[in-house]
């Protein structure tokens, strides 16, 4: 038996002309304190030895071997600001990390349990995914004071697909506000289709094309309560600036892909 949809006509409607849908209550309170405590976890036994820093403004500082490993594993990647001029950590590792990521729905049950739900299961079919595949996961802190920005960006960019096929899946473990850093779109703006790719080639990855300038204005807030989940068309233009707070804005995040009828860029 197929998986049944689960969105209504309303809700599809208004995912196909804003290109994003908030889905208050998806996940409850027990989820959300599984998955953040499995995170404590999973950093109190990291070991910070073997460093690499997270930045969607300089591209370069992500093209190391520990960032392309981390598609097949348990990964840590830390913020920008959170090291001294010495090097060290400026404050504990638990409060200087960026996200970790990008298969804890391969290898962690807690997060592969919640990711492969059939309650997850049912939006996708309810978009029309035939064989859907989630590409990456990740868990992003959004830490207070040094959370960092994430410029505005297509998620089909770096997850593309012939056609294209990705949908994000964002989940708010925290209330995400205005102070915090919670995500801005540009509603409709999936209409206008892809404006560039990020391509990966013999001498490192790189945008094949130039950024467009966007108009701050065009964008609005998108503050959720803790349990919220959020569907990101995969050519919705989205970004988040810096937390100012002093309260962190945890969030998991999945991106799935079609594999019906679809090729997967081998240069992504």
């Amino acid at each position: 038996m197929g998986i049944t949809g689960t969105l209504s006509s309303d809700q599809l409607d208004s995912f196909n002309s804003q290109g994003y849908l908030v889905i208050e209550s998806f996940a409850n309170p027990e989820d959300i304190e599984s998955m953040m405590k499995r995170m404590d976890k999973l950093l109190d036994d990291f070991d910070y030895t073997n460093v690499s820093v997270f930045s969607t403004k300089n591209q370069r500082k992500v093209t190391d071997d520990y960032f392309y490993q981390s598609a097949e594993n348990i990964s840590f990647f830390f913020e920008e600001k959170a090291f001294g001029d010495d090097g060290s950590l400026k404050q504990p590792k638990q409060l200087s990390i960026n996200k970790v990521g990008h298969a804890l729905h391969e290898l962690d049950p807690v997060f592969k349990g919640f990711s492969s739900s059939e309650k997850s299961s049912g939006l996708l079919s309810s978009l029309g995914y035939k064989k859907p595949v989630i590409i990456q996961s990740m868990y992003i802190f959004k830490q207070p004071g040094i959370g960092g920005e994430v410029v505005p960006h297509q998620d089909n960019s770096f997850l593309y697909t012939e056609p294209t096929t990705c949908t994000g899946m964002w989940l708010a473990l925290e209330d995400a506000t205005l102070l915090n850093g919670c995500l801005w779109a540009i509603p409709g703006s999936h209409k206008n289709g892809l404006v560039r790719r990020f391509l990966r080639g013999e001498n490192g990855v790189y945008f094949d094309q130039p950024s467009p300038s966007y108009d701050q204005k065009d964008f609005v807030p998108i503050e959720v309560k803790a349990g919220s989940l959020v569907l990101i068309h995969g050519d919705l233009i989205h970004q988040s600036f810096e937390n100012q707070s002093s309260k962190s804005r945890h969030a998991y995040s999945w991106h799935v892909v079609d594999t019906d009828g679809c090729k997967w860029a081998p240069e992504n």
